[in-house]
């Protein structure tokens, strides 16, 4: 005869251990999203070494360069970068055998530039005495004059195209325009008489025209 009193369980009784398994694993999922949530907040930004960006060169003597650069202090290797007081050059200087030119520009309409050449020499002379500046054209010191001009200008003195010669400021002292033969280059040379050496070329306006140069 079978047993009424042996006990099973009843589907309450599973019921209530099912809810109470589900209960449990709930309580262990919040748990571990909550210590995950603290050590992010806890723990802050990655422990993690920031790496060192390096680059490599296939030529050695650039790679030596650039060191030398990050021990000098990193500097642009442009000796006129970043320098706002730096002066800037009025004058251009262009070397020459026996001295230097100098190329100016100028705020006076009719000269394109002036010229000086510290190479610049007295031309000779064959007068003698006390010397005596003369604006005829029949005279040595005439001929000399323009042999210092076309001396400074480089033009040939037998073709340049004479506007006027006349005093430069003081007894030793004469200017004349003149331009070459095609009347297409146009100069104003000052000059300095020296002693027993002649005319020597001081300067040398490059005009635009002739015209209202004299």
């Amino acid at each position: 005869m079978p047993n009424h009193n042996k006990h099973y369980p009843s589907r309450m009784d599973r019921r209530n251990r099912t809810n109470s398994l589900l209960n449990i694993l709930i309580v262990l999922v919040f748990g571990l999203i909550a210590i995950t949530a603290a050590f992010i907040i806890i723990g802050g930004g990655s422990d993690e070494p920031e790496l060192e960006q390096v680059t490599v060169s296939d030529n050695p003597a650039e790679a030596d360069q650039e060191e030398s650069a990050e021990e000098g202090g990193g500097g642009t290797g442009d000796p006129a970068a970043g320098s706002d007081e730096q002066e800037a050059e009025p004058e251009a200087e262009e070397p020459t055998v026996g001295g230097t030119i100098t190329r100016e520009d100028s705020a006076d309409p009719l000269v394109k530039e002036t010229i000086v050449n510290t190479g610049w020499e007295p031309i000779g002379t064959e007068q003698t005495g006390e010397h005596v500046s003369r604006y005829d054209g029949s005279s040595a010191d005439w001929q000399e004059k323009l042999e210092a001009i076309a001396y400074a200008t480089g033009l040939n003195a037998d073709e340049m195209i004479v506007w006027m010669i006349e005093n430069g400021g003081g007894p030793q002292k004469s200017v004349g325009v003149v331009s070459n033969s095609a009347n297409t280059e146009h100069f104003r040379v000052y000059l300095q008489w020296v002693d027993g050496e002649g005319w020597k070329p001081e300067k040398v306006d490059v005009l635009t025209t002739a015209e209202g140069a004299y």
